[in-house]
């Protein structure tokens, strides 16, 4: 009979993906999962498989959270049109800047594996085509209640709305400075989501 496992598989996942979020991929080893982990080589693989597997279930694990951190999000909000403010302002929100620095675990993997995995780059785009679709039902509850021209297609505005988003994720690493990235944000934010409901 197998032996239980002895380790929290969260905790495990956790400490891997900020391994692999704070390294890439690639600078990644072994030992390093070994040592994040806790576990020796053979438990890490009995449990999640091979270096490239284990990514892969990290990878898939952020984005559902993320998902689901959008979602409660973009629901929560009183109105529509503050929750899609707050998406372009959200990757700025963070007073130690250490989020800043670090970007998005997606997004840094597309650009570090898209061209080299075929898998991760079709992650990605289910990724992005669930997260507009998201953004667009936000965008067409704002329409409902009239904070949004009726006319406007919910998925363009969407695609620009988590372009601008992940543009300004992209920025945020490059150190570019919090008071800056917020002026960038409110002026997207002020082209994007101009306030009809005056109108």
């Amino acid at each position: 009979m197998a032996r239980p496992r002895s380790f929290d598989e969260k905790q495990v996942l956790n400490a891997v993906r900020d391994q692999f979020w704070d390294a890439g991929y690639a600078a990644t080893s072994l030992e390093d999962l070994m040592r994040v982990s806790g576990l020796g080589k053979g438990s890490l693989y009995a449990a999640f498989g091979d270096k490239r597997q284990l990514f892969l279930r990290v990878l898939r694990s952020y984005t559902d959270d993320s998902h689901g951190h959008l979602r409660e999000a973009l629901a929560e909000a009183p109105r529509a049109l503050d929750a899609l403010r707050m998406l372009l302002e959200a990757p700025i929100d963070d007073s130690t800047g250490a989020g800043l620095r670090r970007g998005c675990l997606m997004a840094n993997s597309t650009c570090e594996l898209g061209n080299a995995d075929p898998e991760v780059l079709d992650h990605a785009h289910r990724t992005y085509e669930t997260s507009t679709a998201l953004i667009g039902d936000c965008v067409a509850r704002a329409q409902r209640e009239g904070d949004l021209p009726a006319g406007a297609d919910p998925i363009a505005l969407a695609r620009a709305l988590l372009a601008a988003q992940q543009g300004l994720v992209f920025m945020s690493r490059t150190g570019l400075d919090t008071a800056t990235l917020t002026a960038t944000a409110r002026s997207l934010a002020a082209q994007l989501l101009p306030d009809h409901s005056g109108d």
